[in-house]
């Protein structure tokens, strides 16, 4: 009798088990289907995300990032949004959830408010504000090609593209390279990132502009965070952003790139470092950068020109506008 019972202990733990096991699965299975590529289907957390600024003397601009479930960090940044006010220094990182038709912004270091249908009230140390949700759109976007440049896409076809190909909405899908190859370049690329609530570091909207297949500007989803290395606008795995001006996802974005490639004497050294600056979004980012070495997974640095890669990373990003101008 005795071992029955504890046969049947047994058994009952390992069914128990088996239930947590499959709801963990579930759950993880419900984190990474969570990959949201249209706004009109990307639900309420992706409504309260964004970007929110004040009006009056006391200037400040707030940051929310959705973190799935109901979860949000919101980041309160005093003057204003990157590029636009804020001084730079003060940022204060706050928790907040949703609770029926609102999200409640927890009290933390003297702030705590609320956000209900595109509004903020927030209370800070100076007194009350209120909020409003925007959507930025950078000064570079729909940039229209100038005179002796080369457009390799424009809605039409992929043609300039390696096995290039086009969604349903006429936009360049990720995961191919230029069929021509370029040394001294202007580049200019307008791109998408999908809204990923569950996802966290290079698993949320990761993707990059490989130059000469050699060196990345990193394309990843690191709204409202702190310019990070290997975060957006970096130079991957090398030199962090002088500023993070990573857009909400599904928002367009624009990089302005202005490329030199690294100088080889006869025998094959490099003599010169190539060189990079970034614009994202209308702001330098990356400022005359000297490029020590390839990064990350990059082909060998030689003095042979390469192509431009639009990395594939298991993550839906389009891009649109692209075009080329060749030194």
């Amino acid at each position: 009798m005795q071992l029955n019972k504890w046969l049947g202990v047994a058994l009952s733990l390992s069914l128990l088990s088996g239930v947590v096991s499959a709801q963990k699965t579930g759950e993880a299975n419900k984190h990474e289907e969570a990959v949201y590529t249209d706004p009109a289907n990307a639900g309420p957390d992706f409504a309260d995300q964004g970007e929110y600024v004040s009006d009056g003397a006391s200037k400040w601009g707030v940051q929310v990032i959705a973190l799935g479930d109901g979860e949000f960090e919101p980041v309160v940044l005093k003057g204003g949004l990157p590029g636009a006010g804020w001084d730079g220094t003060s940022r204060v990182e706050l928790k907040a959830h949703r609770a029926g038709d609102k999200v409640v912004i927890t009290a933390s270091d003297g702030f705590e408010g609320s956000i209900a249908s595109g509004a903020m009230s927030l209370k800070t140390p100076d007194g009350g504000v209120s909020l409003k949700k925007i959507m930025r759109e950078s000064p570079r976007a729909g940039a229209k090609p100038p005179e002796g440049a080369t457009v390799l896409f424009d809605g039409t076809n992929a043609d300039a593209w390696q096995k290039g190909q086009m969604d349903e909405q006429h936009r360049l899908k990720w995961g191919t390279k230029s069929k021509q190859k370029y040394q001294d370049f202007t580049l200019h690329v307008e791109f998408l990132q999908p809204f990923k609530p569950f996802a966290r570091d290079q698993e949320r909207g990761n993707s990059g502009i490989y130059i000469q297949d050699r060196y990345e500007v990193q394309i990843l989803d690191t709204f409202g965070h702190i310019a990070e290395f290997n975060g957006s606008g970096s130079m991957y795995r090398q030199h962090s952003p002088i500023l993070n001006m990573c857009y909400p996802p599904l928002q367009w974005q624009t990089y302005d790139i202005d490329f030199h490639a690294a100088k080889f004497d006869d025998s094959g050294k490099k003599v010169k470092n190539a060189e990079i600056t970034v614009n994202q979004n209308g702001v330098v980012v990356q400022d005359h950068y000297s490029i020590t070495a390839k990064t990350g997974a990059g082909a060998k640095e030689g003095p042979a020109a390469g192509p431009i890669q639009l990395q594939g990373h298991n993550n839906p990003v389009v891009f649109r506008n692209v075009w080329i101008i060749a030194k």
